[in-house]
């Protein structure tokens, strides 16, 4: 374990100490927001993405430290065990280093070599290795070998299986597999070349038609457009490896005074037909790892942007869904999301049609003073915006519209949580009603759809699919524990990813808030079935009650720090009901965090939290994030001109830039290069989803549907 904890600490560059406090936090089953909010002093104040990724590692090297002690105890078993092969698999660093230790001693399935040992071949391998004898000396002891029965009819015949023997010999070693794998990634290349009859069927993959690049230079972005294109049958994938240079090492490392053919041969066969075909795929599975690693982090930064983004509170809202043949919907939401109205109108149903969808439209703005609308960005979605652009024109209500991402709203309309929460409504409405919740407060409607169909993502469908999920799911754990969840309006959706709560725990909130009424404080959560005191300890923090019998229970303070609390207003003067007014937020200026830190018996890091959580009850921290940008006329691709300077919203961020909503239902591309006049590795470092951003145009192709966009203006 002191092992695990100092590697950890190197890694992390953070203290041993650090590490073996926040191991032990894990492993008494506290959860990773708990940890990052309410035990800062116990990890030096690590944030929660340092803790993801330390747990995650953790996980690894456990696995590996397993690994080094089934390996031993298979080797040893076999009395093959020698101190200096001991200490060669305790260094390991990896799990992949442990398994080249392990492979000449691991039971193999049957293989040339196995029929060649157990037809009595091993000590003619031998003498081929020592190479003590003559070619014509070889072929003299192969001789002796002959045998009918084991189907051994020649020395030739013998010849060959020991050459089979030593060809897996020098497959097995785990000092040539290493370097020769290092040989192959340095300086080898990865090419791909279409499957003839694909290319008209497989457009996007154009580039990749005949394609090779340096395997240590690759892009993530690339590898999985290969994969892709492998996976589709439209492209053939193989690394080209210095095979000469990789002969040439193996030849130096066995050749003595008087090498044979046979070990040649033997040579030859072993990196052809073993070690290169395993080390294409340990470089491709490789790869693939990286480059998903690369991909899913991506997908996890865009999703907490976006569950991030600042709601558009105390707005009447639309949602707005287009179509054409099935008629847009329409559901109206009031200002804490409610619905209010909804209908269906054909504004591309001809002209008696669209006046009538005109007249239907304007009277629900009028009739419930509609704030927003909220327009999705599917099918139809560029004539909806052309109808609504034009229609709020002929209203003196003061509305705007957005268009929002809609990715994932038909997945909710049809489950199983859309039928739960409107029963009563048609399954089509419910989209709409998605579609403008999502702008009132994008965190409550997006954790009701699974993160992968949210569509912020790079391949997010060719990625392993396990580890997708985990890493979403910690994203949306750690989005929704930042905010904060109010228990008595939270669906079941939200409250399960409330850091201590699972479903059932969640259920049970909803059934106690319907049968008992809303929950007054904190301490009434411990009447909720199943939520015991671990669980109570883990979710309270994040639970908020902002009608309850307690101001406290409406911040981010943990009940177990109510007690400071209540001595530190009582030190101050201050009136908990008074709590976050101005005058009282200026009292705590002069604090001497470091004296009332003692004084309270409390870390100055929570000393801190709780300071800015009493300033200003309720706080809700997106409320500092920029807003998307609101529309009130609309633009298509045909009105733009190259040098033409707009206002957008970063929609997505991506290995080799970000698309950018300019308002022309088609998203603009800065690519890496146009985003900053300083260098970045990789886009995330400059820009992020729901960033507003000034662009100008450098191109725009109308053909394919391509705007070229630069931020460096």
């Amino acid at each position: 374990m002191e092992q695990i904890i100092n590697q950890l600490a190197k890694e992390f560059s953070i203290r041993p100490q650090q590490v073996e406090d926040t191991i032990n936090l894990i492993d008494e089953g506290n959860t990773i927001p708990f940890i990052a909010r309410y035990r800062k002093e116990v990890t030096g104040n690590l944030s929660d993405a340092l803790l993801r990724d330390l747990d995650v590692r953790l996980t690894y090297l456990r696995k590996l430290e397993k690994r080094k002690e089934e390996v031993t105890a298979s080797i040893e078993e076999q009395g093959k065990l020698t101190a200096e092969l001991k200490s060669a698999i305790l260094k390991s660093q990896t799990l992949q280093e442990v398994e080249d230790l392990y492979l000449p001693y691991k039971q193999k399935k049957k293989t040339r070599a196995s029929v060649a040992r157990e037809k009595g071949l091993e000590p003619l391998a031998l003498q081929i290795l020592a190479q003590k004898l003559t070619e014509a000396e070889l072929d003299e002891a192969a001789l002796s070998y002959i045998d009918t029965e084991k189907e051994i009819n020649s020395a030739d015949e013998a010849l060959q299986l020991a050459m089979d023997i030593i060809a897996e010999i020098v497959s097995d070693n785990g000092t040539y597999r290493g370097v020769i794998r290092k040989c192959t990634y340095d300086k080898g290349q990865i090419k791909a070349t279409v499957v003839k009859g694909k290319e008209a069927e497989n457009p996007e993959l154009e580039m990749y038609f005949d394609h090779t690049e340096a395997i240590k230079t690759i892009k993530d972005h690339r590898i999985l457009a290969l994969n892709r294109g492998e996976k589709k049958k439209a492209l053939s994938v193989k690394l080209l490896a210095p095979t000469e240079e990789i002969e040439a090492y193996l030849k130096k490392e066995l050749l003595k005074a008087q090498p044979s053919s046979y070990l040649l041969k033997s040579i030859g066969d072993s990196y052809t037909r073993l070690i290169a075909p395993a080390i294409e795929r340990e470089i491709r599975t490789a790869l693939k790892e990286r480059a998903e690693e690369g991909a899913i982090k991506m997908f996890a930064l865009n999703l907490k942007k976006l569950l991030l983004q600042p709601p558009f509170k105390e707005k009447v809202t639309m949602g707005f869904d287009p179509a054409f043949r099935t008629g847009c919907k329409i559901a109206i939401l009031d200002k804490v999301g409610k619905v209010l109205d909804y209908t269906t109108i054909y504004p591309t149903f001809g002209k008696g049609q669209a006046e009538k969808a005109e007249k239907e439209f304007l009277d629900l703005i009028e009739r419930h003073q509609v704030d927003i609308i909220a327009i999705g960005n599917g099918t139809a979605s560029r004539e909806s915006e052309q109808f609504v652009a034009e229609t709020i024109k002929k209203t003196k209500v003061p509305v705007q519209y957005i268009v929002v991402n809609e990715a994932g709203a038909s997945v909710y309309s049809a489950s199983e949580l859309g039928t739960e929460e409107y029963p009563d409504i048609n399954v089509s409405i419910r989209g709409a009603i998605s579609i403008g919740g999502r702008l009132q407060d994008p965190l409550s409607e997006l954790v009701k759809i699974d993160p992968k169909h949210i569509g912020v993502g790079q391949y997010q469908h060719d990625v392993n699919q396990k580890e997708l999920e985990r890493v979403l799911e910690a994203t949306v754990e750690d989005a929704v524990n930042n905010v904060g969840v109010n228990v008595n309006r939270a669906s079941v959706a939200l409250l399960k990813y409330v850091a201590g709560v699972n479903k059932t725990i969640a259920n049970n909130i909803l059934d106690y808030r319907n049968s008992v009424g809303p929950i007054k404080n904190r301490k009434e959560l411990m009447k909720v079935k199943a939520l015991g005191a671990k669980a109570f300890e883990q979710c309270a923090g994040f639970l908020r009650i902002d009608d309850g019998d307690n101001i406290l229970d409406n911040t981010g303070v943990h009940p177990e720090a109510y007690k400071s609390v209540e001595k530190l207003l009582k030190l101050k003067n201050i009136k908990k009901e008074q709590l976050g007014n101005r005058e009282q937020q200026d009292l705590f200026n002069d604090l001497n965090y470091s004296e009332m830190a003692t004084q309270l018996e409390i870390g100055i890091p929570t000393l801190y939290d709780i300071v800015k959580e009493l300033k200003k009850p309720g706080r809700d921290p997106r409320e500092n994030a920029p807003k998307p940008h609101l529309r009130s006329d609309v633009l298509s691709m045909s009105d733009l001109e190259v040098g033409m300077e707009l206002i957008g919203t970063v929609r997505n961020v991506i290995d080799f830039g970000a698309f950018v909503d300019i308002g022309v239902h088609q998203d603009g591309l800065v690519h890496i290069s146009q985003i900053t006049d300083r260098y970045i590795k990789h886009p995330s470092e400059a820009v992020s989803l729901g960033n507003v951003v000034t662009v100008k145009v450098l191109a725009v192709d109308l053909k394919r549907k391509r705007i070229s966009l630069t931020m460096i203006i």
